[in-house]
């Protein structure tokens, strides 16, 4: 569906390949437009329909046209040509970080580079030395850039969101210690669960901007500060992803954490929604006139435009404004409602001592039981169980507030459970893919794990964990269900297990992001079978708290 964000884009792009390709004032006037659009407090489309694009600054005679055909193609010729003018490679420069279009424009006509490959032979070559505005200093730079580039095996791809998140999680300790700032907030994508992130946004209140900027660019996984100045700040990682720093008032905290958090149609519906009542949004507050309303906090923004606050895992503009707009929206699963977890591992090798922090760990996340893999069948097929010292320092442990049960996890393949097994989890393996034809009598299934991530498998192991009566397991990692899949599972009537992250290290994303994707699936409490109080066939009820 044509928005004006990716109008916006397209724009920006269109003047970028008109830099490579030389053309001297088109550049400027397209960049002019794509601002011009992305600001708009409305749809292009309703602007179109009353015949007003002429109004929006930037837009003459030939954008209007343009932007007519998008709106009614979803596409752009002119665009299309241009890129047929350029060769691919060239095109694949713009995506090195801080090499800009006239700079790839000199590579490919000045030096014959036509690609990022190309462009490394020549600096090995020392083809750079000596040219013109390519001094040591930069010519050390765009080779830091090319190495960046090409460390990222996905290199101008998005960043699987569980990638990014032990660096998140180190940057905000860094501002957090060092850099005096009051609130650290990680924006954009990575706070609403997209399974990928582009880049890391981060915003920070602090009383000494510059220090925080210091503090920033002085982290050991910065590589290189591309932009300071006022109150932003811009740096490449070693590992090739961007992060923008903003420091903020407190009074406008809440106001940008919206802005930066989008999604940018979210916003596109929240400025519309602002100027039909006389307002104006944007990331510094809600203003009337001179008047200033709000923006110290997102539930105050949202309440000065009429809104319930909207949960930032579902603000993609799929109608949370028009619900909000009626009241407030279902509360959404949250850390506390978690209760327990279905699926736990212990290593391998494996002792008391690692039971006793595990124990250590549930009682901290007041959680009331734990499922611990302790025999089963591995991902081969071959038959596994842990020491017995684990197992029976697992039974000395459990009391009636921690249940530590003793699971097992197979492939619902010949080998069955042991009567002593609490439940059992089922997994497809090397061995078998598909799902069970049937479950056995005397089976306890609590939790299809790991799957199923394949859109082609799903139907099939969600009508196996929907005939179980078990849940099915939502996270990153392999196999696990993204926001989609969870999605999907509601929509068959199946419960989700969602992970808490239960004696993992710090940074790993298993519980944090894995609630995300419920969240953003819209999972309330009651479709997660961990938020039960009491663990799985108890005799508490199967859905929901009890």
């Amino acid at each position: 569906m044509p928005s004006n964000a990716e109008a916006a884009e397209i724009f920006q792009s269109i003047a970028d390949l008109l830099d490579v390709l030389g053309e001297k004032f088109k550049p400027d006037a397209y960049r002019r437009a794509a601002r011009s659009i992305e600001s708009l407090t409305e749809d292009l489309g309703a602007i179109a329909g009353r015949n007003e694009l002429r109004s929006v600054p930037g837009v003459g005679d030939a954008i209007e046209e343009k932007i007519r055909e998008y709106l009614a193609t979803g596409h752009i010729t002119y665009y299309d040509k241009l890129q047929q003018q350029i060769p691919a490679g060239v095109v694949e420069l713009l995506k090195i970080p801080g090499l800009g279009p006239k700079t790839a424009r000199r590579f490919w006509i000045e030096l014959g580079v036509e690609g990022p490959a190309e462009l490394t032979a020549a600096l090995d070559a020392g083809r750079l030395d000596g040219v013109k505005g390519f001094g040591p200093k930069k010519v050390a730079q765009i080779r830091a850039a090319v190495e960046a580039f090409r460390a990222n095996a996905n290199a101008g791809a998005r960043m699987p969101i569980q990638d990014a998140y032990p660096i998140a999680m180190a940057l905000v300790r860094g501002l957090r210690q060092g850099a005096r700032a009051e609130q650290v907030e990680v924006a954009g994508s990575f706070r609403r669960g997209r399974e990928t992130v582009g880049d890391l946004d981060i915003l920070v209140t602090s009383v000494e901007p510059e220090r925080a900027f210091d503090v920033f660019s002085a982290l050991p996984q910065v590589q290189e500060v591309r932009l300071r100045g006022g109150t932003k700040e811009t740096v490449l990682l070693r590992n090739g992803l961007q992060v923008d720093l903003r420091v903020v008032e407190p009074a406008s905290f809440g106001a940008a954490l919206v802005y930066f958090t989008g999604s940018k149609d979210h916003n596109v519906q929240i400025r519309s929604l602002a100027k039909d009542r006389g307002l104006r949004v944007n990331e510094y507050g809600v203003t009337r006139g001179e008047e200033r309303l709000a923006g110290r906090t997102e539930e105050d923004v949202y309440r000065s435009l009429g809104l319930a606050w909207v949960p930032p895992e579902i603000r993609e503009a799929r109608g949370e404004i028009e619900a909000a707009a009626r009241g407030p929206l279902p509360r959404l699963v949250d850390t506390p409602d978690l209760r327990g977890d279905l699926h736990v591992h212990l290593p391998a090798d494996a002792g008391p001592v690692e039971v006793d922090r595990l124990a250590a760990a549930a009682k901290a996340q007041h959680l009331a039981y734990l499922g611990v893999v302790t025999h089963g069948v591995d991902a081969v097929g071959d038959a596994f169980e842990l020491p017995a010292a684990v197992r029976t320092r697992l039974a000395e442990l459990s009391t009636p507030s921690l249940r530590l049960a003793r699971v097992w996890e197979g492939d619902g393949g010949a080998s069955a459970p042991p009567v002593d097994a609490a439940w059992e989890i089922v997994r497809p393996s090397a061995r078998h893919r598909a799902p069970p034809s049937a479950t056995r009598p005397n089976h306890r299934i609590a939790l299809v794990a790991h799957g199923p991530a394949d859109p082609a498998d799903a139907t099939a192991w969600l009508a196996f964990a929907h005939s179980a009566g078990a849940a099915v397991e939502v996270g990153p990692g392999p196999e696990r269900l993204d926001s989609n899949g969870a999605r999907r599972a509601r929509e068959a009537h199946v419960l989700l297990g969602v992970p808490t992250g239960v004696g993992t290290a710090e940074d790993d994303p298993t519980g944090p992001i894995g609630l995300r994707f419920a969240r953003r699936a819209g999972a309330v409490p009651s479709d997660v079978r961990n938020s039960a109080a009491q663990p799985p066939f108890s005799g508490a009820s199967k859905r929901g708290r009890s």
